[in-house]
Order: C-alpha cells, then structure tokens, then sequence
C-alpha cells in the first residue's frame, strides 16, 4: 500500500513573518477576509498586530469571535452562518487550535454545505470540496493545526470530542511567527509544548509510522525537548524554535495519525473541560510505559533526542525507561501535574475508557488494548 504525505502549500517562519499576510492575500486575489480569533486575542492585542497589517494595506476583513477552548457543534454553525452573511472570500485564524479548528469546520462547511450539522465530518469525512482558503496564524506553539488536515470540535449533548481528518481542510498558507507567541503565558506555553512533544512521541511509534514521518517526529523531539523550558522564561530563542518543533510534528502526525495518549485527553477535554496539552503531558509518560514492549528500539532514539546520555550502551529496558522519564521531568520542570486527582471523577471511569477506545485516534496505537485496559490506565494516575 502507498504512503501518503500532505502538506499545505505555503509556510513562513521566523520573526516578522506575519508581514507576509497581506502580501499572500494580495497575490491570491482575495477580497475579504473572515478572520477568527477568541475574545482573549483581541482584547490583548494580539490579533490586532494582523489587523494592523491588513488596515495598512486596505485590505477588508470581518471579525468572528464566538470561539471557545474546546470549540463545538453550535460555534461552527453559527460560525458558518456569519461567514455565508459576511461576503468574505477567505478566511484568517489567529490563535491557537481552537480558532484554527474553528476555521477549518467553517471552511469546509461553507465548501460542502451539505456537512453543515457538523457531525457527519467526524472520522474521515467524504467531502469533496476543498475549504474556502485559510491563512492560519499560531499564537501557540503545540496544536500544529496550521499544518494538519485535521481538527477537533466537541459533541456537547455527547460530552465527546468529534476528531475530523480531511485533505481539504489544510490551510493554504502557515504563517508561523514566533512574536505572535510572545505573549503566551507560562501554563499555556507548558501546556501547548508538552502538546506538541506528545505529537512527535506518538507520530513516531504509531502503527502507520514509516521513514519519511520517522524523519520529522524525531527532530521534532530534538527541537522542543531543547527548547520547551527556554520558551516558558520566555526567552526569544526558546520561541523561535518551540514553533518550529511544533510545525515539523505536525508535518508527521498529521499523515500517520496519533494514539492512546490523545484517545485518552480528548475525553477529558470533553467531559471537564481539561485543557488538552495539559490532559497529554499527564497522560503520556504512563502510555508510553504500557506502549513500550511494542516499540521496538524508538525509545532508544527518543531518548537521545530527549538529550540523555550514554543511551548507546543501555539495555533496551534502560533505555525506554529513560525516555520515558526524560519526558516526565520535561514535563515536571515546566509545571505540569503528575497526575489526574484533581481531574478525574472516579463515578466517571466508564465513561472515560468507553469514550477513549471509541476515539478516532486509538487505532494507530502501537499497543492493541481494551475497555478495560485503558480504565486500568486512567485508575493508575488517580
């Protein structure tokens, strides 16, 4: 069977790069912009460093900001609804995965009307329509979702998170600047990297992993566990290249899918509103256990990236033990939870381990596992 790779078609990085919005849009022949942005973003200021720009060039836009952490059936709606009512021709995310996620449901929606009760976009979804074009513009460095082709919208009458995957939903263009970061704070600059890193850890030991993917994901490693506790201080280089590491995770995963740890947040971020980096960095070191026996020697490159030394000479059990606690004092050091007590409702176990083996990224596990099992996972971090 092929392999197949997509990415979208256009990306800049580095700092500054947001002036190359207006520039693209031009080119593109675009006319109005549908800009998405939560209510933070714009009372802050951050959004206003795009609008600055498409003002100074003449560029018409309309702002949306009906966009919640974990965005839903009825924000996507009414999202679309705006956007067919505004007479705009593209789209601009500015923000973390939520207004991106956002963005892309209105996008493929507006694109393929007949999806718009949101539900039927769940798994891998037969639209045949690509997206009204996005520009997408992270203010986090972690969901990678400027570079994906997929998303995340929550079934609130479910208490369930919908993972969609659709080629036609990667955004055109990826600007990735690390001063629209600049502002994050530091729970959220953990949250998001420790997101990230679960990324590039599971895309490289998933079942659909493979040479090209493997190539991204371990640098992946290598750039945010470098970086992951310089861009919490704050420091300009420890954001330059958070969202870097970010952006190449997302260029792996994306086309050869995740695993439990996500399977296993998502619920969370459902039922009790967890902020997904946060639900994975708990997670993954415990999955990463479970998941060991079946990954041949990957947690002995894991763990040179992760910056531990001597792993050439380790056994194959040292040496995934030391990833595995390479990633748990990365985790430690930039303020994460060790575990689940003050999350997880034991009434709520069921729940949570039906709706984790349900979920869409389960299957890509390296480990095959159960109901059961997973509940045992989650028993184990309460």
């Amino acid at each position: 069977m092929a392999n197949r790779f997509v990415l979208n078609e256009t990306s800049y990085h580095g700092k500054g790069a947001i002036q190359s919005i207006a520039d693209e849009a031009i080119a593109r022949g675009f006319h109005k912009a549908f800009l998405c942005s939560d209510p933070d973003l714009l009372k802050f200021g951050v959004a206003k460093k795009v609008t600055d720009i498409l003002d100074a060039k003449g560029l018409a836009y309309e702002i949306y900001s009906d966009i919640k952490p974990n965005p839903t059936i009825e924000n996507c709606q009414h999202g679309v609804d705006a956007f067919r009512a505004s007479g705009a021709d593209y789209l601009i995310a500015i923000g973390g995965g939520s207004s991106m996620d956002t963005a892309k449901a209105i996008g493929i929606v507006a694109a393929n009307p007949e999806f718009y009760d949101i539900r039927s976009l769940e798994g891998v979804a037969p639209t045949k329509n690509k997206s009204v074009p996005i520009i997408a513009v992270p203010t986090t460095a972690g969901t990678a979702a400027e570079v994906t082709i997929n998303y995340v919208i929550t079934d609130t009458e479910k208490n369930r998170k919908m993972v969609c995957v659709d080629v036609h939903d990667i955004p055109v263009v990826a600007v990735v600047d690390p001063d629209m970061m600049s502002s994050m704070p530091k729970g959220l600059t953990a949250a998001t990297g420790m997101d990230a890193l679960t990324h590039a850890i599971e895309g490289y030991i998933t079942k659909g992993a493979w040479a090209l993917s493997d190539m991204f994901h371990i640098k992946a490693v290598e750039i945010i566990a470098g970086s992951l506790r310089d861009a919490v201080a704050n420091t300009p280089k420890g954001r330059e290249d958070m969202a870097l590491g970010q952006y190449v995770a997302g260029m792996g995963f994306s086309n050869v899918g995740l695993g439990l740890v996500h399977s296993m947040a998502h619920p969370l971020g459902a039922l009790y509103d967890t902020p997904h980096g946060v639900a994975n960095a708990i997670i993954l070191p415990t999955v990463m256990a479970y998941n060991a026996p079946m990954t041949g020697e990957k947690y002995r490159d894991i763990a040179k990236a992760m910056g531990v030394e001597g792993v050439d000479a380790m056994s194959l059990d040292a040496a995934r033990e030391a990833a595995i606690d390479a990633v748990r004092r990365l985790s430690e050091d930039v303020g994460i939870p060790a575990d689940l007590k003050e999350i997880v409702k034991p009434e709520d176990l069921d729940f949570l381990a039906q709706s984790a083996y349900d979920d869409a990224c389960r299957p890509g596990n390296p480990r095959d596992t159960s109901v059961a099992e997973i509940k045992a996972l989650y028993e184990s971090l309460i």
